[in-house]
């Protein structure tokens, strides 16, 4: 107990580090996570067993630059493609509580998994949908996604997912490997954030947010 004390102690730490005036309840709702995360990860393997000891840095701000650089809309909704584990999903919904999210993944054991880490984070604002991102007729106003495959691919398997508004876009995260993908781009309404100039942390500096419009 008292390690996850502990563990849960540095989450809040660097929480504050980054977003100093994020309410309490939110803050330690996102350090919980993190333990919630090891303890469903203990029964179904989401996590690598290297990374999750350090799932904070490595998952969840990473899921959280998001908030820090390009905030969401309140009243909004966004669909996280190839959720996996709930990356950038569920610390997104915890951090914007007045957005709608759907996480989704073609593979059900771990949209199962997500299910009981939404459960015990009593997160209202959030569902998954299972299936085929390329099947689903809904509309949204963010497109989300983390590493899922090259941006040109994950841009056609989703667009379509996108509401016709000029505020509809989609947020990628990616590493370095990302700017090569966008040397001859097609789009024409896409900006690369380093998250090196937003995070101290050596792990940010290959990393990248791809923002893009339809």
């Amino acid at each position: 107990m008292r390690l996850v004390m502990i563990s849960i102690l540095k989450m809040v730490e660097l929480i504050n580090k980054y977003f100093p005036d994020l309410p309490t309840e939110i803050a330690s709702k996102i350090a919980l996570a993190g333990e919630v995360y090891k303890d469903v990860n203990s029964r179904i393997n989401l996590i690598s067993r290297k990374d999750i000891d350090n799932i904070f840095e490595k998952h969840i701000l990473h899921s959280l630059s998001i908030a820090k650089i390009h905030p969401l809309r309140n009243n909004t909704t966004l669909i996280d493609v190839g959720t996996g584990g709930g990356f950038p999903g569920i610390p997104l919904a915890i951090f914007f509580p007045e957005v709608k999210f759907y996480l989704n993944d073609s593979i059900a054991k771990k949209m199962r998994a997500v299910d009981e880490i939404i459960s015990a984070l009593q997160l209202k604002n959030v569902q998954t949908l299972h299936g085929r991102s390329e099947e689903l007729k809904q509309k949204f106003d963010y497109v989300s996604g983390r590493a899922v495959t090259n941006f040109t691919d994950f841009y056609k398997q989703t667009s379509h997912l996108l509401a016709k508004k000029d505020t509809s876009e989609i947020l990628y995260l990616k590493g370095e490997d990302v700017e090569a993908e966008l040397i001859k781009s097609p789009f024409s309404h896409v900006l690369i954030l380093n998250l090196g100039d937003y995070f101290e942390e050596e792990f940010y500096t290959t990393k990248r947010l791809v923002i893009c419009k339809k």
